[in-house]
């Protein structure tokens, strides 16, 4: 193997921390980060622009010649609280004084514990067993493994499949993945490789729309054709989030319960991207009323300050699983990281005061004004709304470099994908903020990028 030479190995070390020579550096950043690291979803041949960030406190991104940037993205949903909040600052900092890590099996944490017994203060009391992962896609995995090591605990060797809509999305990894759309979503590239599963047609009723019970007929159907063969079905109620941005009627989550219950279907949510108060409730099923059997939460789960994320499920899936001396067979080398762990328990204590519920409404009412009149703009298909969550929908791909540029000049940060423009910005967003915001996605819609 080839030695790292000692040039490059100079250039990191100082790099970040240069003085008088910063314009230098960052251009020194950027052509190394632009030659040898892969962003997501990114090309390393020709890869867009970059735009390095220093620091970030409250709602804004400092770059590093200075240039500040609003966040209108929660920095992918997770940092609803804004950067550097001085509770989550005092939790971090306290735990590594008394220990970063330690693993999991055969030994346990006060963060950990305190962590589930705050979680489960929070959601219905039937989920009453936590599990906890280090990531959204592996909470998605542990869910589904779960379904599966419950149906063959329980004798239905032959229920393997899993049901779930068109349109969806649930994370990068392989289990995950065959439960996203496999004809428009994200990883259509990898239909032959994973496992082959049941999709009914995406929900065509919109959250406010007038309910018809034909709107539930294709899932009746998938139900009746293959619900012998079935584990579980699993949906992101509410919004479908990066496969689409889709807001769909609360009734669809009421005929899943239904259904699953009348065939013997174990019933999953993914509240990865919504729970902990994006829609208005603190999690989207509350819309709803419906409790599922296994629940996965991450994202905002920690404020957006350490990766962590959890999977729940009901007493009868958890004893199910390990009757007859059996055990659940998986076990993330991070899981339940204490740093983890205490800030995300300080991070739900701050949703505790109940603040959030006002703080998303004031971000929706000013969405709903400054986004929704979008709708008569040529060039765009839809305009959505709901709780912290505002999305416009073009008629065509939008051109994300110069997107991203136009925005980055008028101050805000987002992150377009396909079609889509929206935001989801942290609770504590003012107004004047917010409204910098909607007014560079409506110089977007009116006027293009250019």
């Amino acid at each position: 193997m080839r030695p790292r030479c000692a040039a490059r190995r100079g250039f990191c070390s100082h790099l970040w921390y240069a003085t008088g020579v910063e314009k230098l550096d960052t251009a020194r950043l950027l052509r190394f980060d632009r030659t040898h690291i892969w962003h997501p979803y990114a090309s390393m041949v020709d890869p867009l622009p970059a735009y390095p960030v220093d620091r970030a406190r409250g709602v804004r991104l400092t770059l590093h010649d200075g240039t500040e940037l609003i966040d209108g993205m929660s920095s992918w949903w997770t940092a609803i609280h804004g950067y550097r909040h001085p509770t989550l600052d005092r939790a971090l900092a306290g735990q590594a004084e008394r220990m970063a890590h330690v693993m999991f099996g055969g030994l346990t944490h006060g963060p950990a514990v305190e962590l589930a017994r705050r979680l489960l203060e929070l959601v219905p009391a039937e989920l009453d067993k936590v599990f906890f992962c280090d990531s959204g896609s592996v909470a998605v995995e542990v869910a589904i493994k779960m379904a599966l090591q419950y149906v063959r605990a329980t004798g239905r060797e032959g229920k393997q499949k899993l049901i779930t809509f068109r349109r969806g999305y649930h994370g990068d990894t392989f289990a995950a993945m065959s439960v996203c759309d496999p004809v428009n979503g994200m990883h259509h590239l990898f239909g032959g490789l994973v496992f082959q599963q049941h999709f009914a047609e995406t929900p065509s009723c919109g959250f406010t729309d007038p309910w018809r019970d034909e709107y539930a007929d294709d899932l009746r159907r998938v139900f009746a054709e293959h619900a012998h063969d079935s584990a579980a079905a699993i949906v992101e109620p509410i919004v479908q989030g990066a496969g689409g941005m889709r807001f769909y009627h609360p009734r669809y989550l009421t005929e899943l319960r239904a259904l699953c219950d009348q065939h013997d279907v174990l019933l999953i949510f993914d509240e990865i991207a919504t729970g902990f108060g994006r829609t208005g409730e603190l999690f989207a099923a509350h819309h709803a009323g419906v409790v599922p059997d296994i629940l996965c939460v991450g994202k905002a789960l920690t404020g957006g300050y350490l990766s962590l994320a959890a999977t729940l499920s009901t007493a009868r899936v958890a004893s199910g699983i390990c009757q007859n001396g059996g055990v659940f067979m998986h076990g993330p080398t991070f899981m339940a990281n204490p740093l983890a762990c205490a800030v995300a328990e300080a991070s739900l204590g701050l949703l505790s005061n109940g603040q959030w519920r006002g703080q998303v409404r004031d971000i929706e009412k000013v969405l709903g004004e400054e986004l929704l009149p979008c709708a008569a703009f040529a060039g765009v298909a839809d305009v959505r709304v709901l709780g912290a969550i505002g999305v416009i929908e073009f008629c065509d791909p939008l051109d994300m470099g110069r997107v991203q540029q136009f925005l980055v000049d008028r101050g805000v940060w987002l992150r377009p994908f396909g079609k889509l423009l929206y935001t989801m910005p942290p609770y504590i967003v003012d107004e004047a903020d917010l409204r910098q915001i909607t007014a560079a996605m409506r110089g977007i819609a009116e006027h293009g990028a250019g």
